[in-house]
């Protein structure tokens, strides 16, 4: 087992907090008042200032981010103005912190994270970020129903992962837990009637979603990105001609239903009732089938680039 944290059975094991919700967020406040109440964690918090659901692993790179402090009880806690990759990065470098944690969490996310959606999710990028740096990490993320959960449930929903948290830290202090994935976990919206832990597989699950032209881009919420031009420099640039020769056109994204061809997956198994465990690493292999294929035709476009074949 390599690079992973080793502390002895007196010492009590810091755990870092982030999410992708934002620092006030109140799944993150339901799992730091609850890791708090156990008494058993140093806790730690490096989460957004402002909520930066999606953004998927995007870091920032260009310019500096900020730190500020927040009161949370029971916790050192920091609202960055970053992404929450650029949270975890952060938090384990012991540029914030003076130590590196034992374990980071990510969540609790208002919503389930399966299938594709992962590709998608900050929560799980805040818990990646962490394993990209061997350090031991876990997404968490509740399949929130509006009009039926409520805001207790994410402090059930945290009770619930204590065993699983407890769990790794045992393993990590007998140096048995494996460097090589880190943990993805769902609870079910009846999480106060959950059938038990189920280990599952990443799925093909996904909401589709479409696009749809509006008026404005105050319809629909926010953007999630602007436009912006460099005062600094007097040469035009082609989005500034854009800009001024053509009206902008606006448009917002609208689901277009479940796609979901899972059996004996993460999806499947939180529709069930179950809280969904599901080992993730950084790597995409693609299918067999698919790996096959390009072993034939690699070669063939080769032929297919000769003069001859022209």
């Amino acid at each position: 087992m390599d690079n992973v944290a080793v502390f002895s059975s007196d010492h009590k094991p810091t755990i870092m907090v982030t999410n992708d919700d934002g620092i006030d967020a109140p799944g993150l406040r339901s799992l730091v008042r609850v890791l708090v109440a156990t008494g058993s964690f140093n806790v730690l918090v490096c989460a957004p200032d402002s909520e930066k659901s999606a953004v998927s692993h995007s870091i920032t790179w260009r310019h500096p981010i900020s730190a500020r402090r927040v009161e949370i009880e029971g916790a050192t806690s920091f609202a960055v103005s970053g992404t929450p990759a650029d949270c975890t990065g952060l938090g384990i470098s012991t540029a914030l912190f003076p130590s590196i944690p034992d374990l980071v969490i990510s969540g609790i996310n208002m919503g389930s994270n399966c299938g594709y959606h992962i590709v998608y999710s900050g929560t799980v990028a805040g818990a990646r970020e962490a394993f990209f740096n061997d350090v031991p990490s876990v997404s968490v993320s509740y399949d929130w129903v509006g009009g039926k959960s409520t805001v207790e449930d994410f402090t059930l929903a945290a009770e619930a992962c204590i065993p699983i948290i407890n769990a790794i830290l045992v393993e990590l202090r007998n140096q048995n837990y494996p460097s090589r994935c880190f943990l993805n976990i769902d609870l079910p919206s009846n999480v106060a009637h959950h059938k038990g832990y189920k280990l599952t597989k990443q799925g093909k699950s996904i909401f589709k979603m479409g696009w749809k032209q509006v008026h404005s881009g105050t319809d629909g919420g926010n953007m999630l990105s602007t436009m912006t031009t460099d005062k600094s420099s007097s040469v035009p640039t082609e989005t500034d001609t854009l800009c001024a020769s053509q009206e902008l056109m606006w448009f917002r994204r609208e689901g277009k239903g479940a796609h979901v061809e899972d059996v004996d997956t993460d999806h499947r198994f939180l529709q069930e009732g179950y809280i969904t465990v599901t080992p993730l690493s950084a790597l995409s292999p693609a299918e067999t089938s698919c790996i096959e294929y390009f072993k034939n035709w690699l070669p063939s476009v080769v032929d297919r680039s000769s003069p001859s074949a022209l």
